[in-house]
């Protein structure tokens, strides 16, 4: 039986980091955090994927509310993350630069997939660094979220693909361990989608999703314009118009890249601060990944419903037909 808590009895919360895996040939050490709930056994879990240059510290909005109800969380630090390098305290366009003088950039996308599978090959090692986890995990039910380059991450791990460039239809870098996902301001597709900023420095976005079969539900802001596209903000609801596997979309009324503040309380990165979307967006991805991993469970059909009516919406759904 589910130990998911519903909205009305929230558990306490233990966060512990870092953690640290043995990664020696990224470079760096892979390390952790892990939240989870104080009580409850059979709990699933969710590995988050942050966005550029954020951390295993950034999403607590999102991360304390997953775990307050049944979910462990597990956040790894990518090679992108400023908390690894040189100045930790760069801003975001700093950080981009310094990214971009990297020789390694074309290839972080590819690490970022790897460390999410380090991940879940080393779940008895992290249970062992954590004695009061142990045995508590429910490793047949496992879910994969990321937020923007980490949505990207996300998606490659549920089955999208980046085309090589000879046009074959790139390496399949899902795996079967994920049982449902949620991008959150995923990036959609590539070729004449991208503009000249995304061609010449981001190829790895030129991604496609026609083979990502795994159960997804998509969240995109219908304010979200972003440098990387000439589409505007529809290009990141591709992810669900354009796989098989993405059964719902919510788009999140006025919200931008950040929609409302999910990266965390009060940080500098959020350009449209709305406590009401974040909290729409705790709502919506908890009952989703309720509903997806215990179908007895209604909370997405009633979570969805609660957004019907009113002049002002703070989200829309829409979902396809059962496949």
């Amino acid at each position: 039986m589910s130990t998911l808590s519903n909205e009305s009895r929230a558990n306490a919360v233990v966060s512990v980091g870092p953690i640290e895996l043995s990664a020696p040939e990224r470079g760096h050490a892979l390390w952790l955090r892990v939240s989870a709930p104080v009580t409850g056994s059979r709990l699933p879990v969710i590995v988050f994927s942050h966005g550029f240059g954020l951390s295993m510290d950034a999403y607590a909005p999102l991360v304390n509310f997953w775990a307050a109800r049944g979910f462990v969380v597990i956040q790894p630090t990518f090679l992108d993350s400023r908390s690894l390098s040189a100045d930790p305290k760069a801003s975001h366009a700093e950080a981009i630069k310094a990214y971009l003088d990297d020789p390694r950039k074309l290839e972080i996308w590819r690490y970022r997939v790897q460390d999410v599978k380090r991940v879940l090959d080393q779940l008895d090692v992290i249970e062992d660094s954590i004695p009061w986890l142990e045995g508590r995990l429910d490793r047949d039910r496992i879910a994969a979220v990321g937020h923007s380059f980490g949505a990207q991450t996300t998606a490659m791990l549920l089955g999208a693909r980046v085309p090589g460039p000879d046009g074959d239809a790139g390496e399949d870098r899902s795996d079967s361990r994920i049982k449902a996902g949620v991008l959150l301001c995923a990036g959609g597709r590539g070729g004449d989608a991208l503009s000249p900023l995304a061609t010449e420095h981001f190829p790895y976005l030129n991604q496609d999703y026609s083979r990502m079969n795994t159960r997804t539900l998509v969240v995109a802001g219908d304010h979200d314009d972003s440098p990387l596209t000439v589409l505007g903000p529809e290009w990141f609801t591709d992810a669900y118009t354009l796989s098989p596997g993405a059964d719902s979309l919510v788009t999140v009324c006025g919200g931008e890249h950040m929609l409302g503040g999910i990266s965390g309380y009060q940080v500098t990165e959020t350009t449209d601060e709305n406590p009401e979307r974040v909290a729409v967006v705790q709502r919506l991805t908890d009952a989703y990944l309720r509903s997806a991993f215990y179908p007895e469970d209604d909370a997405w059909t009633i979570a969805s419903s609660t957004l019907e009516g009113g002049p002002n919406p703070l989200a829309r759904v829409e979902s396809k037909s059962p496949r």
